[in-house]
């Protein structure tokens, strides 16, 4: 068996886990288990070292650092950037071993079978010279998910002290392997098990039962859980602070106003596609969480504007920064000038698919001026460029806006938008009006003009796509005048998706598209984009750059019917997609 200590060296490197949103703990993350003894040595001394004895320890004055508490030497250890620096360290006394020796295992890093059974080994070594059960304090086997099962975690199920547990996407535990875990710590801060389908009640109800500092719980995608056991987790574990509770289907307002009575400290909650939450539990919510800084309320189509027009209307939520209402479709300009007259310091506000908005919500919004940095309306059809032309003026800080399917958005309003300073990301999917002058706005260029001038161009990620009128000298444009480019989706333009020569650079489909949208499909991402823009600025390119005119991309008629049946024959409309996965990549 190789060296316990070395069993997890890259440990003090690893990544931060997926747990549910950064956890605030009560107190120090290493346990304070060893007095400073600084005259143990860990090493074996020579034989000369032996016949030496030295001065009574009362004789001999402190160092200064040997009066470091071992919380600050941790503290200092732990900027080491390299484990085989940490190991040095170890070697230097009994004090600085057993930090040294926390700093290392308190988050072992899981990249390979192999690795675990070396760790597994040390934890069980009846022998071993530490306790390594007691010192991890966060267990990720994330990275091993299609490996991990029931018999793997009884190994772990005497580490009493996880501060921080992650097993996302290990699809074959049961509630019977998480529970053994569970039982008995109550250390557990954080819990993430997104994606294990046969979790039921019986996982959330021992984890209220055993966790009473629970404060971050992730169960994104866990059906079978229901509120019985969400309502015995709220009564139970008072500190709770975030929740993820996507897609769980069974999930009521009972067990929302549950959370919103009983843990007044929530911080970010997310209840996408919990499609039974009503307006009761959003108010509930908003009235006992003054202090809410994230709100996810994603597909809950039975969301009306009464939800936010019950508040009192001298409430305000000036910690709320993250509100997502997508697909609430029930949702008016109402309930949108409430919200912002209630939270005026939104950084992010997503309105994708509220269909019923329309200008009158923007101009509510541009009150939020500069603390305004994402702004999601994509679906909403009823806004116009003169609503646009607003908001850039008030709110110059944005960095990202949507606007796939607003099909009244012409190049005035993107020609405003490009002003915007902080600009990184734009979409404008399906916005089948904007031509090549929207493309030369954003690259910096005027109208009339081929130099570029002094407007920043800072865009990295760039969503085009059935734009039809965007001619490939528009794309290159683009390319050239934004280095910082990254993305850039081009699906449903003709004069690229036809091309062999330049979807050779393009990303592969998405598994789940059929042969139809696979045809259409144009997205290039990070090395693609580079090697596309070294193409285009070849010399033997530079003729066929003007090859496609507006009338040749749109057909004989001179209108877009030709692309739209196209994006209608592969199921990408506007009602069903974006055809470029936009939705996902914008999240």
């Amino acid at each position: 068996m190789d060296d316990p200590i070395l069993s997890v060296d890259d440990s003090a490197s690893s990544s931060t886990p997926s747990t549910p949103g950064q956890i605030l703990d009560d107190e120090p993350d290493f346990a304070l288990t060893h007095n400073n003894d600084s005259q143990s040595s860990f090493g074996a001394s020579s034989s000369r070292e032996e016949s030496v004895q030295p001065p009574p320890a009362r004789s001999r004055p402190k160092y200064p650092i040997e009066r470091l508490p071992p919380e600050l030497l941790i503290y200092i250890i732990s900027k080491l950037s390299s484990p085989s620096d940490i190991l040095r360290c170890l070697k230097v006394s009994k004090a600085w071993s057993n930090c040294c020796v926390e700093l290392l295992w308190h988050r072992p890093l899981f990249t390979t079978w192999e690795r675990l059974v070396n760790v597994v080994s040390s934890i069980q070594e009846s022998n071993a010279h530490w306790r390594y059960a007691d010192l991890i304090k966060r267990l990720n086997l994330s990275n091993l998910s299609d490996q991990i099962n029931d018999g793997t975690l009884q190994p772990f199920v005497n580490c009493k002290r996880i501060e921080r547990l992650t097993l996302t996407s290990c699809s074959s535990l049961t509630d019977s392997g998480i529970i053994s875990l569970v039982r008995g710590n109550r250390q557990l801060l954080a819990l993430d098990i997104t994606g294990l389908h046969s979790i039921t009640d019986l996982t959330v109800t021992a984890l209220a039962e055993n966790c009473p500092r629970l404060q971050g719980l992730n169960i994104t995608n866990c059906r079978k859980v229901t509120d019985a056991s969400l309502v015995t987790l709220a009564e139970n574990c008072k500190y709770l602070k975030r929740l993820k509770l996507n897609k769980c289907t069974m999930v009521t307002d009972e067990s929302i106003e549950a959370f919103a009575r009983r843990c007044p400290s929530m911080l970010e909650i997310d209840l996408q596609d919990c499609r039974f939450i009503t307006d009761h539990s959003v108010t509930s919510l908003m009235l006992g969480g003054r202090q809410l800084r994230e709100l996810r309320l994603a597909s809950c189509s039975n969301i009306t504007d009464d939800a936010f027009l019950q508040l009192p209307t001298h409430l305000r939520y000036d910690s709320l920064r993250i509100l997502d209402l997508t697909a609430c479709h029930q949702l008016t300009d109402l309930a949108v000038e409430r919200i912002i007259e209630s939270a005026p310091r939104l950084r992010i506000l997503v309105l994708a698919k509220c269909v019923e908005i329309t200008d009158r919500s923007v101009m509510a919004i541009t009150k939020l001026g500069k603390n305004l940095h994402d702004i999601h309306l994509g679906r909403c059809q009823q806004i116009s460029d003169d609503a646009l032309k607003e908001l850039v003026k008030a709110c110059n800080r944005i960095r990202y806006i949507d606007l796939a399917g607003c099909h009244r958005v012409t190049d005035a309003a993107v020609e405003k938008l490009a002003q915007l300073p902080k600009l990184r990301r734009i979409g404008l999917v399906k916005c089948q009006a904007i031509t090549d002058d929207s493309i030369n706005a954003l690259a910096g260029i005027r109208r009339g003009e081929r130099s570029r001038t002094n407007v920043a161009t800072n865009l990295e990620r760039v969503h085009l796509s059935y734009c039809v009128r965007i001619t490939l000298g528009g794309i290159k444009a683009l390319l050239n005048h934004c280095p910082k480019l990254t993305h850039l989706s081009l699906t449903g333009i003709q004069a690229f998706f036809l091309r062999d020569d330049l979807i050779q650079f393009c990303r592969e489909a998405p598994a789940e598209f059929n042969e139809e949208q696979r045809t259409v499909f144009c997205v290039f991402s990070g090395d693609g984009v580079s090697k596309l823009r070294k193409y285009l600025n070849e010399d033997h390119f530079q003729g066929e750059i003007t090859m496609y005119d507006e009338e040749d991309l749109l057909g004989d008629d001179g209108d877009a019917d030709g692309i739209l049946g196209l994006m209608q024959s592969t199921g990408l409309d506007a009602e069903d997609g974006d055809g470029d996965d936009f939705d996902v990549e914008m999240q």
